[in-house]
């Protein structure tokens, strides 16, 4: 092959796989396989559970909309439930380490604790790599994974985009829904919708 036809094929393959790390996970398809560190110190990866129903929840202390749903039970009640069914919940905080709304491992996990938290591992992601792999945009922005490792919901915890707690007894909660349908075999009816709240803190690329 001649020396330019070569470099050309290289470029677009490069290309080609930038491109694929950058597509955010798309519902219907397999979500993305990670690794990150619990505010304990343990190593966690997707594969970890599979053949187990698993939520993913992106979390910020800082943000109002994450005070909502915490200061009013509303989340630990939605992880309490999900995981007595047997369904893995990781929380996942994905603020950079330079941001103001940042918090240790141990603060984080003190916080989870204080406010009834009942999720299975809360992951540490300062860099961004999960959150970025999801295409994660709010505190909260939710994900529903089922025992095939597809994604089969991602979006809003409810449908109430209000960071106003007493709007939660007349919302839906959307991912109470999904998995009530996946954990009886059936496909989600409202696989996708627009998730709500702060953005997510990143850091620059």
């Amino acid at each position: 092959m001649p020396r330019n036809t070569l470099a050309a094929a290289l470029l677009a393959l490069a290309a080609a796989a930038t491109t694929a790390q950058a597509a955010p996970a798309t519902v219907g398809q397999p979500a993305p396989a990670f690794r990150a560190v619990d505010t304990g110190g343990k190593t966690v990866a997707l594969a970890d559970f599979k053949g187990r129903h698993v939520v993913l929840e992106w979390v910020n202390p800082g943000c109002p909309f994450v005070v909502k749903h915490y200061g009013s039970g509303n989340l630990p009640g939605t992880q309490k439930e999900a995981t007595a069914r047997g369904v893995i919940w990781l929380a996942i905080n994905s603020t950079a380490a330079g941001h103001g709304d940042h918090m240790a491992p141990a603060a984080l996990a003190a916080w989870m604790k204080q406010h009834g938290a009942g999720a299975t591992h809360t992951l540490m992601d300062a860099d961004g790599t999960v959150g970025r792999a999801y295409g994660a945009r709010t505190t909260p922005h939710m994900y529903v994974i089922d025992p095939s490792g597809t994604l089969v919901y991602a979006g809003a915890i409810d449908s109430k985009p209000t960071a106003n707690p007493a709007d939660i007894a007349g919302a839906t909660n959307h991912v109470k829904a999904a998995l009530a349908e996946t954990l009886a075999g059936k496909p989600v009816t409202v696989a996708q919708t627009r998730p709500y709240g702060c953005s997510v803190k990143y850091a620059p690329m």
